[in-house]
């Protein structure tokens, strides 16, 4: 048996499914051992609602799911995976759980019958202060319509949701509307804003899960002690941790609960945003990383153009204060549409402890602040602190008139004592209002560069200079070694290889002004933002040579259709515009063939080398840079998918390794198995500066051991389009520390200053070894 690494390599997330399940990841752990992986990253396990096709709608009891194998199978993955030392990573969603089919949640289904007498009513966070105290259920279209109610075979359903009913209140000569009358909830239309259980940010089939309650978290955790119990896994990545009402409590309990075992959090950090060390765990998901390297390699002076573009095609202004003017906005819109619920509980809650100040006043100061909060998620992290006191001196400074209810709301942050709950409640309100107005909604609007329309990143500002890219690696190796780092995940908006794409946008754009200028005059579009938006989505899947093929053009149009109800500008998930959308793919078919087709593959002929060329550069910077590189299924590869479901399809594993990128993971990653103590903690991370007026082309840092000494140098190749073998190459200077440095994938030695045409050649990544 090979022993899985102390510290771990590289994760590999597999999307399990009932066509791959344990049984099928056991047949690609040789292929996992041949790119270099250590440790397998399933997403989760557990048994979810029918048809599931994600495993985040989970329902108790909490067991492994028999569609994948069951216990017996997980066990046999495990077996299989530590044979050829590779360790297993667990995606855990303590936040939330699936409620669309009662009939598989009984938790959820008691609740339904019992009201607040059932003992499940606390593991929802339940508001039951509507009139008569039933709980009430968002389940109806806007105009209240029950046509869909009726009683089959005694069982109350309204269209092919089942309602579960209380005893004694189902009898022959009842009509299903007499039914309802008499159970504890209430249907009411979505947009009434009376919603009677926190949900997974504005989701109606996922029910919050009160992990505060030590009850709770027994009921939700025994299964993974049972698996901590039998060393059955390697560590766990918590899913949506800013959800829970008490982050830094509940990372404190899992922790003794596994160990030692590798802990990761997803969790948005705002820019300049650091995670706070009271957290028990070994880091983030990675989203962070993702926005330096995406900034990283992102050309400054190219955004600027294309906010110029960007107003003249689509009429708004694309420069940084009006994206943060925009995003203010509709995050407030978003919080009054979509969380009115999470508005009035803090209001309540922040009222109770100053009851002589107007309960507008303090509802107007909660509002404001969870729509202009700096930060992810206030409140439950000591070190935001001064961030949102700075903050709400600033609104008193801009809305005097708000002074009362704002100071409410500063005495609570300054003294955690004084409203405890109602701080909470507010920093879960400002994660949920984020993630839906900005990353939901907002990134389906905004049109200026889609590639910094992504989960870490923001479109305000789409580069990083070289001193926060650097001096952010530093701070990771120094107190976050073994986070991780991603470029591509099952919530991405789009992949790797996509935006590195897009990205190329920023380095050409009067070509692309010209192109775009030139479409819009032989083939207008229906509406300017919109397109706009989505010609950017379409060049980054667009083939390399010749139009897309029907697959192709099918899966567009889904994306297509997505990003507009997103959007909520020209259609809505709750009002379909069929019109309005059909008028928009038509516009995308007219692209796909003659003369637009033409211009558009001329430009892709342009952008696709040298974006294939910085995919393998931020795979390879991503990989050995601080931090522990996750490789998101299938991307060891091209990948040219969009947001989820299209980053689920499956994966043909029977692809080549001698493949461009799958080649330099490869390599990195064995470079990093010769080098545990360069990359694991007390590894020290160093920039390399390169000289030259092309030297800006390159991003290069070395790896070194605990003394300081340099033992691994990478460098990656950055701004590409512009970067060929020839003159500029020659041009840039990469002044290699003392020594002799063999490059790891030709076996060729170099030391001093060297050029990056000598070192390069016509790769777009190295790493060398000292020799």
């Amino acid at each position: 048996m090979t022993t899985v690494p102390a510290d771990p390599v590289a994760t590999y997330r597999v999307q399990l499914t009932p066509d791959f399940a344990f049984a099928e990841v056991a047949g690609i752990l040789d292929h996992l051992v041949e790119l270099g992986i250590s440790h397998l990253y399933l997403s989760p396990i557990l048994a979810a609602m029918p048809g599931s096709t994600h495993g985040y709608d989970w329902c108790p009891p909490a067991r492994i799911a028999p569609e994948l194998g069951g216990v017996d199978g997980y066990r046999l993955l495990r077996a299989h995976a530590q044979a050829r030392g590779i360790g297993i990573v667990l995606d855990i969603v303590p936040n939330h759980i699936g409620v669309f089919d009662a009939r598989h949640n009984h938790w959820w289904a008691d609740v339904l019958r019992n009201g607040a007498d059932s003992p499940y009513a606390e593991y929802f966070d339940l508001d039951l202060d509507f009139g008569d105290g039933a709980l009430c259920l968002p389940w109806l279209p806007a105009d209240g319509d029950l046509s869909e109610l009726r009683l089959t075979d005694g069982e109350l359903w309204f269209g092919d949701r089942y309602l579960p009913t209380a005893d004694d209140t189902v009898s022959s000569g009842r009509s299903a509307r007499e039914v309802l009358d008499r159970q504890r909830y209430r249907l009411v239309p979505f947009d009434s804003r009376q919603i009677g259980y926190r949900r997974f940010l504005a989701v109606n089939e996922l029910a919050a899960l009160r992990q505060e309650i030590p009850r709770v978290y027994d009921a939700t955790h025994a299964w993974l002690r049972e698996l901590a119990d039998e060393d059955l896994f390697d560590g766990v990545r918590v899913d949506h941790l800013d959800g829970l009402i008490d982050p830094i409590g509940y990372c404190r309990r899992l922790r003794e609960d596994i160990g030692d075992r590798l802990l990761y959090v997803e969790k948005g950090l705002s820019v300049g945003e650091r995670l706070d060390p009271e957290l028990p765990v070994d880091g983030t998901t990675g989203y962070d990383q993702l926005r330096l390297i995406e900034g990283a390699f992102t050309a400054p002076s190219g955004a600027i153009e294309l906010s110029e573009v960007y107003q003249r095609i689509t009429g708004m202004s694309g420069d940084g204060d009006a994206l943060n003017a925009r995003a203010a906005e509709l995050r407030h819109v978003t919080l009054i549409d979509l969380f009115s619920d999470r508005v009035r509980r803090a209001t309540a809650l922040f009222a109770e402890s100053a009851p002589g100040v107007p309960v507008h006043k303090v509802q107007a100061a909660v509002t404001t602040l969870i729509s202009r909060a700096p930060v992810a998620r206030p409140g439950s992290y000591p070190s935001l602190t001064p961030a949102i006191l700075a903050r709400i001196a600033r609104i008193r400074s801009e809305a005097p008139s708000m002074e009362d209810g704002l100071d409410v709301l500063a005495r609570a942050f300054t003294d955690p004592d004084t409203a405890p709950e109602a701080v909470a409640r507010l920093g879960e309100a400002v994660s949920a209002v984020t993630a839906k107005a900005i990353e939901d909604i907002g990134y389906n609007r905004t049109g200026r560069l889609v590639s910094a329309n992504e989960l870490g990143c923001t479109p305000l500002v789409p580069s990083v200079d070289r001193d926060e890219f650097h001096g952010a690696l530093a701070n990771r190796a120094r107190h976050w070694p073994r986070a991780l780092t991603a470029l591509s995940t099952h919530d991405t908006k789009r992949s790797e290889d996509v935006r590195a794409r897009i990205a190329l946008i920023s380095q050409i754009p009067q070509r692309w002004t010209v192109l775009v200028l030139t479409l819009w005059r032989i083939a207008p579009p229906p509406h300017a933002p919109t397109a706009y938006y989505l010609l950017q989505n379409l060049i980054g899947v667009w083939p390399d040579t010749g139009a897309p093929d029907p697959a192709v053009r099918e899966r567009f149009h889904a994306y297509a259709r997505k990003s507009m109800r997103e959007a909520g500008v020209v259609s809505s998930w709750t009002a379909v515009n069929d019109a309005a959308e059909t008028d928009v793919i038509e516009w995308i078919d007219r692209l796909l063939t003659g003369t637009p087709a033409d211009l558009i593959c001329d430009f892709v002929e342009i952008i696709a080398r040298p974006a294939r060329d910085e995919s393998v550069s931020r795979k390879v910077v991503s990989l050995a840079a601080p931090g522990v590189g996750d490789v998101y299924q299938g991307t060891q590869w091209w990948d040219d998918s969009l947001t989820d479901p299209d980053n689920r399809r499956p994966v043909d594993y029977g692809q080549s390794l001698d493949h461009p990128k799958a080649a330099m993971i490869a390599t990195t990653l064995a470079v990093r198995r010769r080098y545990p103590e360069c990359f694991g903690p007390g590894g020290v991370y160093e920039a390399v500066v390169c000289r030259g007026t092309s030297g800006i082309h390159v991003i290069a840092f070395t790896r070194g051991d605990a003394e300081g000494q340099p033992r691994v140098l990478v460098a990656g190749v950055r701004l590409a389009q512009t970067f060929r073998p020839g003159p500029a190459r020659e041009d840039a200077v990469i002044p290699l520390p003392p020594g002799v440095w063999r490059d790891a994938v030709t076996g060729d030695d170099h030391y001093g200053d060297v050029t990056a045409d000598v070192v390069f050649g016509d790769r777009p990544a190295v790493i060398l070894e000292l020799l």
